[in-house]
């Protein structure tokens, strides 16, 4: 069977597998990402696995670039993809995407061991910022009737 017959079924069987699972993405017909772990949590990352042409005879490019992976730290992102590519030579030869994406999920907490546990911050928009700033710095306008009223209140 040639690579691309394999390809086409694994694609097959991997859409067969993961519909309707929200953490599975397919990018396109050879790119294909799963997030790992819960979200906003520093302890997720997504995970990509990309097919090459001559996969799965040769091991398919394994990266962590996403930008949902910003929190991680470089050293984290270098032991992940070093053991989930130890399980990929190990499986070199078959499909392996189903069983990287597994490998990923069951082995989270040891993946992901020097990671912090603190929660993923969101920063506001620093449009919405500057537009509460505005808001703020407004200050009530009295009609000139209602500055008579209060001068001659103090007056008294």
């Amino acid at each position: 069977m040639s690579c691309q017959e394999q390809q086409e079924e694994e694609l097959e069987v991997l859409q067969s597998i993961y519909d309707g699972d929200e953490s599975f993405k397919q990018v396109n017909e050879k790119c294909f990402q799963y997030k790992i772990g819960e979200d906003n949590t520093n302890k997720s990352f997504v995970l990509e696995i990309v097919w090459g042409e001559d996969y799965p005879e040769n091991l398919p490019n394994i990266n962590l670039d996403a930008f949902y992976n910003k929190h991680l730290y470089d050293h984290v992102k270098v032991t992940i993809i070093d053991k989930i590519r130890d399980e990929a030579e190990a499986n070199s030869g078959c499909a392996m995407t189903y069983t990287l994406f597994e490998f990923a999920k069951d082995n989270s907490e040891d993946l992901l061991l020097e990671q912090i546990e603190a929660p993923v911050i969101k920063e506001e928009p620093k449009e919405h910022i500057q537009q509460m700033a505005k808001v703020k710095e407004r200050k009530e306008q009295l009609t000139k009737a209602q500055k008579r009223k209060i001068t001659q209140r103090t007056n008294k």
